[in-house]
């Protein structure tokens, strides 16, 4: 059965503990209805690995555990704002520096074989584009995008999307807290990962 493993933070976790399905209620559920509906006949698992508060630290304290032991077919990896907003909210704290962020990133993935890799910039902190968080996430973004070509993994380009809409200001907006998700949130993350992440599917779940 083939496996589709998504790790990440809170946002990736969103509803995870209360989920018979552990699956959540965030963007994870909406790509894995989406292609339960698509690919009807076939037979394949999606796993949610989302940990509220992680920073790429974390990811690779329990990426033995989490990533490497699942063996996924296709892993997607979603971390960077709590390396940012710990910054501005516990700035007392150790935190990632950029520096640091690329460095721990890049041996997360040069553990990872025989599978594809999917890299998802961090989405926003603050639904303020010239908000002190996001100039400073835009570091981290630029830390995955040149990750993703160095390793020839797909970007998400989620942080784009979303200063893209804000940037129309349609009022209407797509997080509760400025950092996690409500529903347009959500579905905005799920339909850019699907648009770059969906022929990957379509390969992986119609392969005999």
């Amino acid at each position: 059965m083939k496996k589709i493993l998504f790790i990440g933070d809170s946002i990736t976790e969103w509803g995870k503990p209360e989920d018979p399905e552990g699956l959540g209620i965030g963007y994870v559920r909406l790509v894995h209805d989406y292609l339960r509906v698509t690919y009807p006949g076939e037979e394949f698992s999606v796993v949610n690995k989302g940990i509220g508060g992680n920073r790429v630290t974390d990811l690779a304290e329990r990426w033995e555990n989490d990533v490497l032991e699942e063996k996924p077919d296709l892993l997607s990896i979603s971390i960077g704002v709590n390396d940012v907003w710990r910054q501005l909210d516990q700035p007392d704290m150790d935190q990632v520096t950029p520096e640091q962020f690329a460095q721990v990133y890049e041996k997360l993935l040069q553990q990872l074989s025989a599978m594809e890799v999917v890299l998802m910039e961090p989405t926003v902190i603050e639904e303020n584009v010239e908000a002190v968080g996001n100039q400073k996430l835009s570091e981290y973004v630029e830390i995955i995008r040149e990750l993703g070509e160095k390793y020839q993994a797909k970007v998400v380009p989620t942080h784009k999307a979303f200063l893209t809409y804000l940037q129309a200001g349609s009022g209407v907006g797509l997080t509760t807290d400025g950092v996690h998700m409500n529903s347009k949130g959500n579905m905005l993350m799920a339909k850019t990962w699907l648009d770059v992440v969906g022929d990957s599917c379509a390969k992986l779940l119609s392969a005999k």
